[in-house]
Formats: C-alpha cells, sequence, structure tokens
C-alpha cells in the first residue's frame, strides 16, 4: 500500500472488503497504474509503467478483472457514496447517467441483451 499518499488511503480502503487478499493487491497495483499511465489503460501498460514488465506471475494481475470474485455494482455503490460525500450537504446533485450497451460477447457477459438504439434513425435493434 506505499504506492498510495496518505491521503488517498481513507479512498482507496474503502474498496478493500470487496477484494480477497491477494486480489485486493493486484487491484491496488492496477488501479495507481491506470492513474499514472499514459495513453491506453490495458493490464499490459499498467505493468509497463509500474515496472512489473518482467513479473513472472503476470497473468495474476489479468485475472484480477477476468476471474476474481468481487461484485462491480457494490464497488459502483461504494463509489457513488464517495462521491456524494465530496459534495455539500444541501443543494441539488445532478448526475449523468451512461448506458453505455454492452457490445462485448461471451459467456461470462451477463449484461448483454437487445437495446434500441435511440440514436439510429430506424427501429431496428
Amino acid at each position: 500500500m506505499n504506492l498510495l499518499p496518505k491521503e488517498f488511503l481513507p479512498l482507496i480502503l474503502t474498496f478493500a472488503p470487496l477484494f480477497s487478499k491477494p486480489v485486493w493487491q493486484s487491484a491496488v497495483v492496477l488501479l495507481v497504474g491506470a492513474i499514472v499511465a499514459p495513453g491506453k489503460r490495458t493490464v499490459s501498460a499498467i505493468l509497463q509503467v509500474m515496472g512489473l514488465h518482467n513479473e513472472p506471475h503476470f497473468q495474476n494481475y489479468h485475472r484480477a478483472l477476468s476471474r476474481a470474485i468481487w461484485s462491480s455494482r457494490q464497488a459502483s455503490r461504494l463509489l457513488l457514496q464517495q462521491v456524494v460525500k465530496v459534495f455539500p450537504p444541501s443543494g441539488v446533485l445532478v448526475m449523468g447517467i451512461d448506458d453505455t450497451i454492452e457490445r462485448r460477447w461471451g459467456k461470462r457477459i451477463a449484461a448483454r441483451g437487445i437495446y434500441r438504439d435511440p440514436v439510429r434513425s430506424s427501429d431496428s435493434q
């Protein structure tokens, strides 16, 4: 955890209960690397910028995203709670929601479905 300034620790440690200890260690490396990596933030680019490009078990970092058991919905809930804490308690909080259509295929993609694209001129799906 020495990768982060002490001011970031309370925010980042909020997410620790979502992960097992080994996955959490990989997640912290991925998070810090995503912050400092220029260009595309792929796992390979993150490992490169973090100086772990020769890591013999580099696949563990890929698995932290693809196979590890953690809930992205719980993570997004915690993130929303952290964002709301930053704003003053009075007033209105206006948020924009991104309802990007999931375009990936595979048996592990749970939210895949048929959606009507409101931008297209036709009513096709």
